[in-house]
C-alpha cells in the first residue's frame, strides 16, 4: 500500500538528480567528441560539441553543487545526505563542511575542481585542448558515474547525494505519512571534523588531486599524438601547481591533526595520510626528471612513467579511502558505499592507458646516446628520483596490506606501531634524498668540473657538521644517530640551496624558485624531527593512578593529571588551575590556567589560559576531546582532556524544549505514604505533614460540583532551622486525577501530592531533590612539542618556493608559444 507522504520536498532532490544525469551524459559526450575532434583534426564540428558539452557538463555541476548545499542548509532530512552529515545546531562553516564528508559530495568537489581546470585549459592548451581534454573528461566520466544512483541491469551505478532517507534504510517510522515529524534533528557532523581546518583543508586536497591528472594528460596525450618532445613545457606549470596545492593540503591535513586529533602529532602514518603523500612524492621525482630532461635530453622515459603514475596513484588512493578494504585501520577512510566495482574500473583504466602507452611508444621515445656523465646534474636528478620512487614503494607496500591479503586470502597484520614502523624506513630515505638535493646544486647539466665541485661542496659540507653539532645540542637529540643524519642532511640541503639564492642576489632569479623549495623542505624535516623525537608529556602523575573507572584501560596514567576545581598543582614549572568550564552544544570548554612561578619570590611571571573542548558522543566510543594549545617561538604546550566529570548542564541541553518535563534536574523521586502529623527527613533536614486543605483552590482552574481540590500543608525545616511553608496541590476534575507540585528552591526540594488512599487511609507523596552539587573535576594530559615553528615555516617557505618556481616554468612556456608564433 502506498504511503502519502507529508512534509517533503522532493522538487530540490528531483531539480538535483536531473543535473546529475545531465552532468554523466555531457561529460561522456565531451569526452567522445574530444577524442574524435583528436583523430580527425579537419573536421571542427567534433571540438564544437565537445566544448558544448564541457560547459554544459561544468553549469550542471555548479547546479548539484547549490541544490545539495541548499538541502543541508535548510535542513532537508527526508534526505539522506543532509540527515547523515548534518544538524541544526551546526554553525554554518561547519555545515560547509558537512557538504564534503560524505563520499558523494567528496567526489563533487573533485569534479567541480576539474570543471574548474578544465575551463582553464580551454583557454591555454591551444593545439593540446584536444588530447589533454579527451583524458581530463575520460575522468569526469568515471567521477560522475559514482554519483549517478541509478540501477541498471541489477547493477547498482553510483550513489546519489539525493537519495531519500525512507530509500536508504529501512525501519517502521517510514510506515507513517508524517515521519519526518518524527525527526525533529539529523546526525550531525563528525565531532572529529568540526574544526575550522577542515573547511579548507578537504577542498585544497581534492584540488591537489584534481589537478594531478593535467600532467597525466599531457604526458598520454604526447604519447598518443606523437609529439614526444612537446609536452615537458607546456605540463611543468601545472606539474608545479598540483605538487604545491597538493603539498599545501597535506601540511593542512597535518595542521587539522595536530590541533584537532587527540594523539599528540601531525603525522601518525594512517593509510589515508600515506595514500595522499605518495602520489605527491611521485609527482615531485616527476617534475625534477622533467627538468633534467628539458636540459640534458635524458630520461624521457622515467618522465614520462612518473608524470603517468603520479595520477593513477591518485585514483589508487581514492579507492584506499572509499572501498572499506582499510577496515579499522585509518580514522580518515570512509564506509563503503558499495562502490567497489566502479573505483577498481577507474584504476584499471588509467592504468592500462598508463602501461599501454608506454609499451607501444617505447620504441618511438627520445633517447640519447651518450650516457649522463656521472658529474652531471641530470645524473644524480635521475638518481634521487629513484630513491623517492623507492621510498614510495615501501610505503604502498605496507599501506595495501589489507588488499593485499583481499586479493590473495591471506591475513598478514598490519604494523603494530606504524609511526615507529614507517619511520624507521622513511628516515633513511630522507637523509639520502636530502643529500642528494644538497650535491645536485653545485653540479650543471651535462658536465661539471670536479675541481670546482668537491671545493664548492666540501666548504658547505664542513659547515652543515658544524651547525649539525650545534643543534643537536641544543635540541639534545645527539644520543640518536638517524637524528643526526638528519639533521645534517636538512642543513646541507638548506646551506646548499642558499649558495645558490646568493647567485640569485647577483641576477640569477630563475634558480630561486626551486634553492627557496628546497630550503623550505629542509626546514620542515628538521621541525619535525625535533618536535617527534623530542616531545615530552609534562604531565607527569608520579602516583601512577587516577581515580577514574577504566581510565587506565584506554590511557596512561603516568602522562595524565588530575584536578579539582579551582584546587592547584604544580606540574613542573608550571602551577596548573581548572576554573571553570562553558557549554556551547554539543561541547564542554574546560578552563585551564598555567601560571610559570618565579621560585625566589614566589610572583608570577607569565600566564595563559588554555580552553581544551570535549564532548560526550557515544557513536564515538564515548568523550572525544580536542586539544588545545599554547603557541610559543621555541615550543608549543598542547593541552588535551581525556576524562571529565559529566556535566548535567551539558546532557540536559540535548534535550529538546518541547520535549523537557522540568524534573530533569532532580533526582529520582523518593515516595511516601504518610498521615498528618508525620515527619520525614530529606538530606539537608525534615519536614512535617502539617495537615489537609480542604478549602485549596486553584488560579484560572473552576471547580465544579463534583470536583476536589485538596492541598497539602508541609512545613520543611532546614539544617540551619530555616522553615519553609509549601501546599502541592491535588485535584479530581471529571473523574480524573491530577497534581500541582511545588518547590523549596533553597533547599532544592519539589513536593508533589500525588494521591490519596482511602482503603489504607494515607496521603501519598513525592518528594524530588537535586543533586549535591558535585565539585567539578578533569583529567588532562599536557605535551611540549620543542622547535615545532621550524615545521610550520619550512611548510610556508616550501609553498613560495613552488610558486616562484610556477611563474617561472609559466614564463618560459609563454615565449617558447611566441617563438612558435
Amino acid at each position: 500500500m502506498d504511503v502519502n507522504y507529508v512534509g517533503e520536498n522532493l522538487l530540490p532532490g528531483k531539480i538535483g538528480q536531473f543535473f546529475i544525469i545531465l552532468s554523466f551524459g555531457t561529460a561522456l559526450l565531451s569526452f567522445i567528441s574530444y577524442y574524435f575532434a583528436t583523430t580527425n583534426k579537419e573536421d571542427k564540428s567534433w571540438l564544437k560539441i565537445a566544448r558544448i558539452s564541457f560547459w554544459i557538463n561544468a553549469v550542471s555541476i555548479l547546479a548539484i553543487g547549490s541544490t545539495l548545499f541548499y538541502i543541508i542548509y535548510n535542513h532537508l532530512f527526508e534526505y539522506h545526505y543532509a540527515w547523515a552529515h548534518s544538524s541544526k545546531a551546526l554553525p554554518t562553516h561547519y555545515i560547509i563542511s558537512s557538504f564534503w564528508e560524505g563520499q558523494e559530495g567528496s567526489f563533487l568537489l573533485w569534479m567541480f575542481w576539474q570543471s574548474v581546470l578544465g575551463s582553464v585549459l580551454l583557454f591555454k592548451a591551444k593545439d593540446w585542448e584536444g588530447p589533454v581534454m579527451t583524458f581530463i573528461m575520460l575522468c569526469q566520466v568515471f567521477l560522475g558515474s559514482m554519483i549517478v544512483g541509478v540501477q541498471i541491469f541489477g547493477f547498482h551505478f553510483g550513489s546519489s547525494p539525493f537519495i531519500l532517507l525512507r530509500e536508504a534504510i529501512e525501519g517502521p517510522i517510514f510506515s507513517q505519512a508524517d515521519y519526518l515529524s518524527l525527526i525533529p534533528d539529523g546526525r550531525g557532523l563528525n565531532p572529529l571534523l568540526q574544526n575550522y581546518w577542515m573547511v579548507i583543508h578537504p577542498p585544497t586536497l581534492f584540488l591537489g588531486f584534481a589537478s594531478m591528472v593535467v600532467p597525466f594528460a599531457y604526458a598520454a596525450g604526447a604519447l598518443w599524438t606523437k609529439r614526444y618532445k612537446e609536452w615537458i613545457t607546456p605540463a611543468l606549470p601545472w606539474a608545479l601547481f598540483a605538487v604545491m596545492i597538493l603539498g599545501v593540503g597535506i601540511i593542512m591535513g597535518s595542521f587539522w591533526a595536530y590541533e584537532a586529533l587527540n594523539f599528540g602529532g601531525f603525522w601518525a602514518w594512517d593509510p589515508v595520510e600515506n595514500a595522499s603523500i605518495i602520489p605527491w612524492f611521485t609527482l615531485i621525482a616527476a617534475v625534477h626528471v622533467m627538468i633534467a630532461y628539458k636540459n640534458s635530453g635524458h630520461s624521457y622515459f622515467t618522465a614520462t612513467f612518473l608524470a603517468l603514475v603520479s595520477f593513477v596513484l591518485v585514483i589508487y588512493a581514492s579507492y584506499l579511502t572509499r572501498s572499506g578494504i582499510l577496515g579499522e585501520t585509518s580514522v580518515h577512510s570512509f564506509t563503503d558505499l558499495g562502490l567497489n566495482g566502479q573505483l577498481i574500473a577507474f584504476n584499471a583504466t588509467f592504468f592500462a592507458i598508463m602501461v599501454i602507452a608506454l609499451v607501444v611508444r617505447k620504441k618511438h621515445m627520445p633517447t640519447t646516446q651518450k650516457e649522463e656523465d656521472i658529474y652531471s646534474r641530470e645524473f644524480w636528478l635521475f638518481i634521487g628520483a629513484l630513491v623517492l620512487t623507492v621510498a614510495c614503494v615501501q610505503m604502498i607496500s605496507s599501506t595495501s596490506i589489507p588488499v593485499f591479503n583481499a586479493i590473495f586470502g591471506t591475513k598478514v597484520a598490519p604494523p603494530l606501531d606504524p609511526i615507529q614502523h614507517y619511520n624507521k624506513w622513511q628516515s633513511g630515505f630522507a637523509v639520502i634524498i636530502m643529500i642528494l638535493t644538497s650535491i645536485t646544486q653545485f653540479l650543471k647539466y651535462k658536465k661539471t668540473d670536479p675541481r670546482k665541485f668537491f671545493a664548492s661542496t666540501i666548504a658547505s659540507l664542513i659547515v652543515a657538521i658544524v651547525l649539525t653539532a650545534i643543534v643537536s645540542y641544543i635540541t639534545k637529540t645527539y644520543t640518536n644517530l638517524i637524528f643526526i643524519l638528519i639533521t645534517f642532511s636538512s642543513l646541507f640541503c638548506i646551506l646548499a640551496n642558499i649558495r645558490v639564492l646568493a647567485d640569485a642576489v647577483k641576477g640569477k632569479w630563475k634558480l630561486a624558485g626551486s634553492s627557496v623549495a628546497h630550503i623550505g623542505f629542509g626546514l620542515l624535516l628538521i621541525g619535525a624531527m625535533v618536535a617527534a623525537s623530542t616531545n615530552e608529556v609534562i604531565s607527569i602523575n608520579n602516583t601512577g593512578y587516577i581515580a577514574v573507572s577504566g581510565f587506565d584501560k584506554v590511557e596512561k596514567p603516568g602522562d595524565n593529571l588530575f584536578l579539582t576545581e579551582g584546587e592547584p598543582v604544580q606540574m613542573g614549572d608550571y602551577r596548573i588551575t581548572y576554573i571553570g568550564d562553558s557549554v556551547a552544544q554539543p561541547n564542554v570548554f574546560y578552563k585551564i590556567k598555567y601560571e610559570k612561578i618565579d621560585e625566589e619570590s614566589g610572583k608570577v611571571q607569565s600566564s595563559f589560559v588554555l580552553m581544551p573542548f570535549a564532548q560526550n558522543n557515544e557513536k564515538m566510543g564515548g568523550l572525544i576531546g580536542t586539544p588545545a594549545t599554547k603557541h610559543y617561538f621555541t615550543h608549543d604546550i598542547y593541552t588535551l582532556i581525556t576524562a571529565a566529570a559529566s556535566d548535567q548542564q551539558a546532557k540536559n541541553a540535548n534535550i529538546p524544549a518541547d520535549q523537557k518535563t522540568g524534573f530533569e534536574d532532580y533526582e529520582e523521586p523518593a515516595t511516601y505514604e504518610a498521615n498528618v502529623g508525620d515527619t520525614l527527613r530529606y538530606r539537608n533536614g525534615f519536614f512535617v505533614i502539617e495537615g489537609v486543605n480542604r478549602n485549596a483552590h486553584l488560579e484560572n482552574i473552576p471547580k465544579g460540583e463534583k470536583d476536589v481540590i485538596v492541598g497539602l500543608k508541609i512545613k520543611v525545616v532546614a539544617s540551619d532551622n530555616k522553615e519553609y511553608h509549601v501546599e502541592p496541590i491535588f485535584l479530581i476534575k471529571d473523574g480524573t486525577s491530577y497534581d500541582f507540585n511545588k518547590d523549596v528552591n533553597e533547599q532544592g526540594l519539589r513536593f508533589r501530592f500525588s494521591n490519596i488512599l482511602p482503603k489504607k487511609d494515607k496521603l501519598e507523596i513525592m518528594v524530588y531533590q537535586k543533586p549535591l552539587p558535585e565539585k567539578k573535576w578533569i583529567v588532562f594530559k599536557a605535551i611540549k612539542f620543542p622547535y615545532i615553528n621550524f615545521f610550520w615555516c619550512g611548510t610556508i617557505v616550501m609553498s613560495i618556493g613552488f610558486f616562484m618556481s610556477i611563474f617561472r616554468r609559466n614564463s618560459e612556456a609563454k615565449r617558447l608559444e611566441k617563438k612558435q608564433v
